[in-house]
């Protein structure tokens, strides 16, 4: 017996998911499984894993002047990181729901984000930005035909690359306080002039900006090779060290103008509906990644002579965090499902919902994975500090947790249809576990009055919380086994442990574990 495990890699990611792969099926993708199996084997083997590993040890360069000491912007990218966005690619993560037009297009793209995830977050950025442009750009035909084909292509030639940029840094998320200037030029082309504090991916040739029109804020879309767009300085971040994430300086950008005059937050909208549904997949990934790392080393470690899995305290927290990934993972697929039911407003609601709880608990399940692994863990090598440092920042980038609440206020306040539609999703478990139909019931009632209540932003995030949890529970119930779904129960809706680890005595660990990974 040896007392280090081997490293987990040379496996197919998918195969490995049944909770993915029961999602895929009952959210309509049947005919996506041989996709997702394809990308699988290329997320579990060693090559990607090792490209995965290079390019955040080595993130983008900065050039800002050639050898002459003219000016340029010249954005640098290691060799791994192209592999890395050459696969996706070729796995059309990109624009798969926009040209084929199968059922349950978005769910089948969700299952393959979720796979890919778990391999690289940062690479997902570029993919996701070429499939929220798309729809962005809809309601001004002559852009959408002219760059829509563009996006959403195969061939590495003709595919061009998308971004966005909202924030200026007097305002952050308070984008209307934007002072970028746009002067019309005319035929709905713009002079842009101003600072952007945030651009993703500022080396993508076309990028949605925000700006300050003669009627009010609007949309932009700009070339990157305008000489007038200059990035000033890449990010230093926290994590997602492989994905460049620039400042920008527009001198006299030529622009052309997205939907009318005044209406760019709306337009920004459509394109933001779809990057936040990445977030939400990137953090569900994040968890199936941490629990598979700690799974694996827990099951190949001996400690006291026996296996680490065998011992009670270690199975208590494994079971705990492979509840969580399995409840968020049957949340979000059933979110993304949603986009393939353009009439139902359930989505409207619960994308918020899922993303808020999702993204907040990436970052401590993270914590606790590593921990899983002792000493080992946090040591670089292992890549648990990596999977920390990304799990962050889903509860920031794309509405951080108190614009989410809000925008959940705000939704229940103004389409009371949407807050029905969720509770009508949830309420298909009823009668499948009484802890959760009392839970249901009390939720459903106090979202109402919290909403017109003179303290709702004060309990915003309470309510979304618990919409959250009924929604998961209601899922699992539903579909997962009733070990699965009964522990989820008890542990989140019954007698809470503030940490991993605190489930009920009777709790069918071994069902639970043998869902993330057969043994």
């Amino acid at each position: 017996m040896s007392d280090n495990p081997s490293i987990l890699q040379d496996y197919n990611a998918f195969e490995a998911n049944l909770p993915l792969i029961e999602a895929v099926r009952r959210e309509g993708a049947v005919w996506a499984l041989d996709r997702c199996r394809a990308l699988g084997a290329v997320v579990g083997g060693a090559e990607a894993m090792h490209h995965a590993e290079r390019s955040d040890a080595h993130p983008p360069v900065l050039h800002r002047y050639d050898r002459f000491g003219e000016r340029v912007t010249r954005i640098e990218r290691d060799p791994s990181w192209h592999w890395l966005i050459d696969r996706s690619i070729e796995h059309d993560l990109h624009g798969l729901p926009w040209r084929n037009g199968l059922p349950s297009a978005h769910a089948a793209r969700a299952a393959m984000i979720l796979t890919w995830g778990e391999l690289s977050l940062p690479a997902v950025c570029p993919a996701s930005g070429n499939y929220s442009m798309a729809p962005a750009l809809k309601g001004t035909p002559a852009l959408y035909d002219r760059w829509a084909p563009r996006l959403t292509s195969l061939d590495k030639e003709s595919l061009l690359f998308a971004a966005a940029s909202l924030t200026e840094r007097q305002g952050g998320s308070d984008v209307r306080s934007n002072r970028t200037r746009a002067e019309p030029m005319g035929k709905d082309i713009y002079e842009l002039t101003g600072l952007k504090w945030f651009v993703t991916c500022p080396w993508a040739d076309l990028i949605l900006i925000l700006a300050q029109a003669p009627a009010g804020l609007t949309c932009f879309l700009v070339q990157s090779a305008d000489p007038g767009f200059r990035v000033e300085r890449l990010k230093e971040k926290l994590g997602w060290h492989a994905l460049g994430v620039g400042e920008v300086e527009l001198n006299g950008v030529k622009g052309q103008r997205v939907g009318d005059e005044g209406r760019g937050v709306g337009v920004i909208m459509r394109m933001i509906a779809y990057t936040r549904l990445d977030v939400m997949l990137e953090c569900a990934a994040s968890l199936r990644k941490g629990v598979m790392q700690a799974v694996h080393h827990a099951r190949h470690r001996s400690v006291l002579g026996r296996r680490l899995a065998e011992h009670p305290a270690m199975r208590n927290v494994l079971a705990d965090l492979a509840l969580e990934s399995e409840a968020a993972t049957a949340g979000v697929l059933r979110v993304a499902r949603s986009y393939d039911e353009p009439e139902s407003r359930f989505g409207r609601l619960a994308l918020s919902v899922m993303k808020y709880w999702v993204s907040k608990r990436a970052a401590g399940h993270a914590a606790e994975a590593l921990e899983c692994l002792g000493g080992n863990g946090y040591v670089e090598a292992s890549g648990m500090p990596r999977l920390y440092r990304d799990a962050v920042l889903g509860s920031v980038w794309e509405g951080s947790g108190n614009v989410a609440a809000l925008d959940i206020l705000r939704a229940i306040r103004t389409e009371p249809a949407s807050l029905e539609e969720f509770f009508t999703e949830c309420g298909l478990s009823k009668g499948g576990n009484p802890v959760l139909d009392r839970w249901v019931a009390d939720v459903r009632e106090d979202a109402l009055a919290i909403a017109s209540s003179d303290d709702a932003e004060w309990r915003a995030r309470g309510l979304v919380e618990r919409m959250a949890l009924a929604l998961q529970a209601s899922l699992l119930v539903r579909f997962s086994p009733p070990g699965v779904a009964d522990a989820f129960c008890a542990a989140r809706l019954g007698s809470r442990s503030l940490a991993y680890g605190g489930l009920p005595r009777g709790a069918d660990v071994h069902l639970i574990l043998d869902r993330v990974m057969p043994a």
